[in-house]
């Protein structure tokens, strides 16, 4: 007789492996049973480039080997070559630069602050437009472009950083975000704020949806708002979009003068300048 429950259940599984048989069953083995579906691996962005590289990485191919667009970016542009860029799916990509500034005819320099990280050929596009749109309509107003203000490049991640989202343009190194522009007096002019100069940021629009694919600024979405989205996204038909409403600013208020009446004046207290008499 069994003497606990441990003998119990032992002699439950063999009656039920005994009736299996008799029915011509038997159990199934222990390879026949599927094993979950492993876990996709979790992407952790690198803390640095060589760590994104991996131990294929040779540093020897960054500095010797310049393709026909660095070359070209070389004249125009101060950038450090970076090493090929490995993430899921279609994020990262080869052909990596980061650009430190942008170089004006003669000595005159725009520093992009902090130094993006970009695809040769979006980094091509975008030096193009701070020298040969951006800086002229700068010179146009009687000021002189020093630097712009780098809201946003490389990053690995989804559109508007929705989880699982299309993979955004940041992620193949082919967007920046331009928030504002800095003048050699010292001025900082913020694209989207509607007391900028209107007709600098109606130019700066105009030549932005000329040069690149995709164009977002306010009046695209709430994502927006404060900040100019640049990309050179592919799209069918060689499709563009230019999202950027030039907003301006509401004309002030006229305020009415209102005449305000007066308080009534307090009634003379008679009672106490009888006391005050009479003490005299």
């Amino acid at each position: 007789m069994p003497q606990s429950w441990h003998d119990i259940a032992a002699m439950r599984l063999s009656f039920a492996i005994i009736a299996l048989i008799g029915l011509g069953c038997a159990p199934a083995a222990a390879d026949d049973v599927p094993l979950p579906h492993p876990r996709p691996p979790v992407w952790l962005e690198p803390l640095t480039f060589r760590e994104a590289a991996g131990p294929d990485f040779d540093s020897a191919d960054v500095t010797t080997a310049s393709s026909d667009c660095r070359l070209r970016l070389e004249k125009v542009a101060a950038i450090e070559p970076m090493p090929r860029l490995i993430g899921p799916g279609a994020c990262g990509g080869g052909d990596m630069v980061q650009v430190n500034a942008v170089l004006l005819a003669g000595s005159d320099r725009v520093e992009i602050k902090p130094a993006p990280v970009l695809r040769c050929e979006m980094a091509e596009i975008f030096a193009a437009w701070i020298r040969d749109d951006a800086a002229p309509r700068v010179n146009a107003i009687g000021a002189e472009l020093r630097s712009v203000d780098n809201y946003g490049d490389f990053e690995c991640r989804g559109r508007n950083r929705v989880f699982w989202a299309k993979l955004s343009e940041h992620g193949k190194g082919n967007a920046i975000d331009v928030r504002s522009f800095t003048f050699a007096d010292g001025r900082t002019f913020v694209l989207t704020d509607m007391t900028t100069p209107t007709d600098l940021r109606r130019g700066l629009r105009e030549s932005a949806c000329a040069r690149f694919s995709t164009v977002l600024g306010p009046g695209a979405d709430a994502h927006h708002d404060g900040h100019i989205h640049l990309d050179i996204a592919e799209r069918r038909n060689h499709y563009k979009i230019c999202e950027w409403d030039v907003r301006e600013a509401p004309p002030p208020t006229e305020v009415a003068s209102v005449r305000v009446p007066l308080p009534t004046p307090r009634p003379m207290n008679l009672g106490k300048r009888i006391n005050h008499s009479s003490k005299l």
